[in-house]
């Protein structure tokens, strides 16, 4: 199983999206083991928005779609409100 994910930082306003096999195991990396990247920035980070896959493929194409324009502005008015 796969997951989509997307972090927001309210510190900083601040969102990422990102999939992974292990969520909890990556939100981690994002917030506390990580030492280096774009994530560690700006923490704290909370998970606001997860979708499930069966496969890598299919959370990839998710993951670019929220990375899209179109997936911004999803983020924003649906999310985020």
């Amino acid at each position: 199983m796969f997951v989509t994910y997307v972090l927001y930082s309210a510190t900083y306003n601040k969102i990422y999206v990102g999939y992974t096999s292990d969520l909890i195991d990556r939100f981690h990396s994002h917030n506390q083991f990580a030492s280096k990247g774009y994530t560690v920035k700006f923490r704290p980070w909370e998970v606001i928005y997860v979708e499930f896959f069966d496969s890598k493929e299919e959370a990839m194409k998710r993951e670019k779609e929220l990375k899209s324009s179109r997936g911004r502005d999803f983020i924003k008015n649906k999310i985020l409100e």
